[in-house]
């Protein structure tokens, strides 16, 4: 795990999250179930920083699945089915990206 995730995030609460993705993966249950969907704006952008490995300003198609290994890296990549329902989910400009600001939003509504 990341140590700035698990500075934000209880780690118990990742591990929890994270066995309820094994059988299949929505935003909203993990991040209600790891805590995100709690914190600051603050804290969601520093765990977005984390999430955008490229350091782009955005969380691309190929970040978001590998979006559970930023927790832990024995998680699993997201298939192709979820990482596109993600996008989706939290692509509010229809860009093909998520933006920090998208992610805070996404992360509220849940």
């Amino acid at each position: 795990m990341s140590s700035k995730i698990t500075s934000i995030l209880n780690p118990a609460d990742i591990t929890k999250a994270l066995e309820q993705c094994a059988a299949g993966f929505h935003h909203t249950a993990f991040f209600k179930a790891s805590g995100l969907s709690k914190k600051s704006d603050a804290e969601l952008a520093e765990i977005f920083n984390v999430l955008d490995g490229d350091q782009s300003g955005y969380i691309e198609v190929e970040e978001l699945k590998n979006f559970l290994k930023c927790f832990s890296d024995g998680a699993r990549v997201l298939n192709d089915k979820e990482t596109s329902d993600f996008l989706a989910a939290g692509d509010s400009d229809h860009d093909g990206k998520i933006g920090v600001d998208e992610f805070k939003s996404m992360a509220k509504m849940t």
